[in-house]
């Protein structure tokens, strides 16, 4: 029986939390911005970026660069800043083997998600990706899912595997779309006022053994 898996990917295969900081304290040296100029671009690309708030930043700070030149140099930077653990890389191999379809199913922009996939190597590892503003459909929304699926060559009636961070997004998404679910805790509390996931794990490399477990019963039941 073939087994699919959608993950998310910032803050549960690539820590983005922990890499946004970093840029932004080389952002504001590079450009000899006031000491209140970090805390603020954190404030306005903790979410997400895109495109668009780099023509703010460019306005905000006075900066002689355009905001597409500030875009790319962010992606770039980026890209190279970014690391996926060495044991979640050679899992994802380790479940191909076990015969898993994986997929990405992310929220963002085109460029800087694509860019971080290739950088750490997850682009050549999975069978499909799908990144919300390509595919103009965003988690929690069930069509989002159901690209996934797709570009993984199924479908979300076929069962399958969601697993990510964010409790409504990833988690309630991913149940409302039919699939089963495993939050990334990465050491918070789950929200009491939501339905709990299937499984809880603090990070991706418990969640692959879970996944690897599950299928060395069901391939010898």
């Amino acid at each position: 029986m073939q087994r699919f898996v959608l993950w998310d990917l910032d803050n549960t295969l690539v820590d983005r939390h922990g890499t946004l900081p970093d840029w932004a304290g080389d952002f504001v040296a590079r450009h000899r911005l006031g000491d209140d100029a970090r805390q603020e671009l954190l404030d306005l690309l903790g979410e997400r970026a895109y495109p668009p708030s780099f023509e703010e930043i460019r306005t905000r700070y006075r900066l002689a660069s355009t905001a597409d030149d500030l875009w790319r140099s962010y992606c770039a930077d980026i890209a190279a800043m970014v690391s996926c653990p060495a044991d979640v890389l050679t899992g994802l191999d380790e479940l191909r083997r076990h015969g898993w379809r994986i997929g990405i199913a992310t929220n963002g922009a085109t460029d800087i998600q694509t860019a971080k996939l290739r950088a750490i190597g997850i682009h050549s590892r999975v069978e499909g990706i799908c990144i919300s503003e390509e595919v103009a459909a965003r988690k929690p929304e069930r069509e989002h899912f159901a690209q996934a699926a797709a570009r993984c060559g199924t479908t979300l009636s076929a069962g399958g595997w969601m697993i990510g961070d964010n409790p409504v997004n990833d988690i309630g998404g991913g149940r409302a779309a039919g699939l089963s679910t495993i939050w990334i805790a990465n050491g918070s509390p789950w929200p009491t006022d939501l339905p709990e996931p299937d499984h809880r794990v603090q990070h991706a490399r418990a969640a692959i053994e879970l996944l690897l477990s599950d299928s060395v019963t069901r391939s010898t039941t």
